[in-house]
């Protein structure tokens, strides 16, 4: 069963973002993607806005944008992915996760509740 971690905000393209800016994809995105085989990162000191795309993540089954879930400043990003793209199946909101933003400010987001109720529609 997926999991959504109640102390993260969500997005309704399925990505996570925590209270210090750290950025993931969620459970069901993972699920529905299938096995991560790529994935494309920011570039660290970009400034990005809640809603630009930022990367891709490309798995067996398909190719889907990686769109930001804040604004900020890239402070860095899960180099860990090059090696090893299969950690966001793995652990989504662990070793998975993908970007960190500086000062991140909030876009468009749910509660873990909300999202829940998003994905128990589709």
């Amino acid at each position: 069963m997926a999991q959504y971690p109640d102390h993260l905000h969500y997005t309704a393209d399925h990505e996570w973002v925590s209270a210090d800016g750290r950025v993931g994809i969620t459970d069901y995105a993972q699920d529905s993607l299938g096995d991560v085989v790529f994935v494309e990162l920011p570039e660290v000191g970009s400034i990005i806005r809640a809603g630009d795309t930022v990367g891709v993540i490309e798995s067996v089954k398909s190719v889907s944008d990686l769109y930001s879930p804040a604004s900020g400043r890239v402070l860095q990003v899960n180099s860990a992915l090059i090696e090893k793209p299969e950690l966001i199946n793995q652990d989504p909101y662990g070793e998975g996760w993908i970007f960190e933003l500086e000062d991140a400010e909030l876009g468009d987001v749910m509660s873990a509740q909300e999202y829940r109720q998003k994905i128990e529609g589709e």
